[in-house]
């Protein structure tokens, strides 16, 4: 299909054809997952007729769930990747196969069997076609480690926004990737900005200046693949632009997308709203009752239960490797605030000599986190060799468990702090406090005590506003690798 020449205003979009074939890796990617999810619903089926189901259903089954799939965005080539909002759109296709199965089995074939066998098949098809994904997604982010199979972006918009969109975009690359590969297999060609005379901010980020925002189809054209990457909002690009840019992108085959200044929001809190012909985007409220966190409260009290009474043997042998290994007691007690601002005494394996807190004074000079409200020192020598030990590998913190079983922590949840830092808070970061703290959380996840104190109040308020069971569900899952590496354990 050819686009003739159309002019808006300064731009101009030249004939060209949009029928740009994607990458040869998508369509495979896309056919991969297609094939996995026909023969996730064949093995459904096969296993439902061996208890006894009906033989129509191996005919029903896999094309339905595919359809279903693909009218859910299940094969959208946008999310090749991705991780939670894929499976969240697989199991929302299972929740409606069961009423294909009825319009299926009893509207059209009018064979109630047929309905019950392909109701059946559908946990075995979702768990099949989930595995599917996972396993593709393994593979592909496999390759993207190797700098293969990944597409590209171009950012657009004024200097100081493109700074900033950088700065969220590059935080959570791979370690040792360069400032313009993304982990979400992306890499940045460089940015187009209304400003291009204040390129200094981007150079500084070592992403290239490749012009201005008339520049954008050109280079789209030139890296092939590409997407423009809009910063928004802007004085400089009012909605006329924004049109403009989103035809001139498509003419040339790129993706458009937007990229607002409200960050650390979960997808999950964002769903468009058409009003009066108008997209809005609407974000939720955090999930902050007492009612939505209860099966969190409870789960993680019996989890501490049990984690209690399988690691004793192990804390008991660390308590005596503590008493004789310097005088003092084996635990050390300390006031740390909690929900709403609460004191409690927390308490932790003793891993600092019993005069450390008289010889603080004397380091202060040393404090690595003096930007802000933290006191940490990097080979502290008021820790004792086995504190050393303890603290590399998190098992300091054990006695927390003591804590989260009481109610007064939790297992996933920003750091408790201290009642003095807590002094210190400005009225953003005191929302904080909203939530207990925890025995881990996203901050001991990336980084601990080597995230610059603005980093680390960033990720404890993302945890407050986008908590959800699946966030805690993935902290734990990277807890263990994160103590292995004892990154920032000190």
């Amino acid at each position: 299909m050819t686009v003739l020449p159309v002019t808006h205003e300064r731009h101009r979009v030249e004939s060209t054809h949009v029928d740009i074939p994607r990458p040869w890796w998508r369509r495979r990617h896309q056919l991969a997952l297609f094939a996995a999810d026909s023969t996730a619903a064949a093995a459904a089926a096969l296993f439902v007729l061996r208890a006894g189901g009906h033989w129509a259903a191996l005919l029903a089954l896999p094309p339905s769930w595919t359809v279903l799939l693909h009218a859910h965005g299940g094969y959208a080539s946008g999310r090749l990747g991705s991780g939670a909002e894929v499976y969240r759109r697989v199991l929302r296709a299972a929740l409606v196969l069961p009423a294909v199965a009825v319009v299926l089995g009893w509207g059209m074939a009018h064979d109630p069997d047929l309905t019950y066998a392909m109701i059946l098949a559908v946990p075995a098809a979702a768990a099949l076609s989930l595995l599917a994904r996972f396993a593709l997604r393994r593979r592909l982010r496999a390759h993207w480690a190797r700098g293969r199979r990944r597409t590209r972006a171009v950012l657009v918009g004024p200097s100081a926004g493109v700074a900033e969109l950088l700065t969220a975009l590059l935080r959570d690359r791979r370690p040792g990737a360069s400032a313009r590969s993304l982990l979400q297999g992306m890499d940045i060609v460089g940015a187009c900005l209304t400003d291009p005379v204040n390129a200094s901010a981007v150079d500084r980020c070592g992403v290239p200046v490749l012009g201005g925002v008339d520049e954008v189809p050109g280079v789209i054209r030139a890296f092939g693949d590409t997407a423009a990457v809009v910063a928004v909002p802007s004085p400089e690009i009012d909605a006329p632009l924004l049109r403009r840019l989103a035809w001139s992108t498509a003419a040339v085959g790129g993706d458009f997308l937007i990229a607002p200044a409200f960050g650390d929001v979960s997808a999950t809190r964002l769903e468009v709203r058409t009003i009066g012909g108008v997209p809005l985007v609407h974000v939720r409220a955090p999930r902050l009752s007492r009612l939505a966190r209860l099966p969190k409260e409870v789960a993680e009290r019996l989890i501490a239960a049990v984690l209690l009474l399988l690691l004793s043997p192990l804390m008991l042998g660390v308590a005596l490797a503590v008493r004789l290994g310097s005088k003092g007691p084996a635990l050390f007690r300390q006031v740390r605030v909690g929900l709403h601002g609460k004191q409690f005494t927390m308490l932790k394996f003793r891993t600092m000599r019993t005069d450390a807190e008289a010889c603080r004074a004397e380091l202060a000079s040393a404090n690595h986190n003096s930007d802000g409200l933290l006191f940490k020192v990097r080979d502290d020598p008021r820790v004792t060799p086995i504190g050393a030990t303890l603290r590399r590998y998190s098992l300091d913190e054990l006695p927390q468990l003591i804590n989260v079983l009481s109610g007064r922590m939790a297992l996933i949840g920003p750091r408790p702090p201290l009642p003095e830092e807590v002094a210190g808070y400005s009225h953003e970061i005191r929302r904080r406090l909203l939530v207990k703290p925890g025995l881990t959380g996203l901050w001991q996840v990336s980084g601990r005590s080597d995230l610059p104190w603005e980093e680390a109040v960033r990720l404890d308020l993302a945890y407050v506003d986008n908590w959800s069971l699946g966030l805690d569900a993935v902290i734990l899952l990277r807890t263990g690798p994160a103590v292995v590496r004892a990154t920032g354990a000190y």
